[in-house]
């Protein structure tokens, strides 16, 4: 499986094409991840990181929408049109974005396989001693392993 090339800025749209961004990956697609907090176990996004310097709204930043909850430190943008998650503020360190993989032009997240969980539900911001992430951990936190 070859993986597309990751342009520096690489383009990301919505579904519909209201919100497009230039975004420069630090890492390109090595820094894949899901999560298993309430919020992204829903989602189901793959994502990526970019340093807040290497995101640029170019069309569309009326057509973003912002969710929060919990600690409202995490900042999650979705298009308000189709509903598609484009990239949200970590939480884990806001001095990052989570960039939606699916979003990226020629990617798909399915060819990253396997993808590294972190641990979201035990979040680091909420206990003294963080979780390394773990290939496969976390797939149903719901049940036993």
């Amino acid at each position: 499986m070859t993986l597309p090339v990751i342009t520096s800025p690489h383009r990301l749209t919505c579904h519909c094409g209201a919100v497009e961004i230039a975004v420069t990956l630090s890492g390109g697609l090595d820094t894949a991840r899901r999560c298993d907090c309430s919020y992204c176990r829903r989602r189901g996004a793959v994502a990526l990181t970019a340093r807040l310097d290497g995101l640029r709204i170019v069309r569309g930043a009326e057509a973003l929408s912002l969710y929060q909850f919990g600690t409202h430190t995490a900042q999650h943008y979705f298009c308000r049109h189709c509903g598609i998650y484009t990239h949200h503020r970590r939480r884990s360190n806001p001095e990052e974005y989570g960039i939606n993989a699916a979003c990226l032009e020629g990617v798909n997240p399915r060819d990253l396989d396997p993808v590294p969980w972190t641990d979201g539900v035990h979040h680091p911001s909420d206990r003294a001693e963080p979780r390394e992430a773990t290939p496969g951990a976390g797939a149903d936190p719901d049940q036993p392993s």
